[in-house]
């Protein structure tokens, strides 16, 4: 690392100057409309997640008459679904839905 040439210089660094090779990944295939799909609403562990996905069912069986949803409520708080108990469960309701509407409590 290069020193400053005087001792009341300091050196700037940027905090982007190293990445990690992680490949990018391409985003999830967008649906082409709603009309007769299945959606899950995903409400995380915190207490605000499950009322907002609950305003957004009404909404959306308002808009979309033959839409289906079905809620799935996180097993632990601050933890990634995959990561806990419930992760069977969660495999299935993934893959038994078409697109998903997730909600953050918080």
């Amino acid at each position: 690392m290069n020193k400053p040439e005087k001792p009341d210089q300091i050196q700037v660094l940027s905090p982007w100057s190293e990445i990690d090779p992680i490949p990018l990944k391409t985003p999830a295939l967008r649906l082409n409309g709603l009309s007769g799909k299945k959606i899950g609403l995903f409400a995380n562990h915190k207490r605000a997640a499950r009322p907002m996905l609950e305003v957004v069912e009404k909404w959306m069986q308002e808009k979309f008459p033959d839409i289906t949803l079905e809620m799935y409520i996180g097993t632990e708080t601050n933890v990634p679904e995959m990561w806990t108990r419930g992760r069977e469960k969660f495999e299935k309701w993934i893959d038994d839905v078409d697109g998903v509407v997730l909600a953050v409590g918080d």
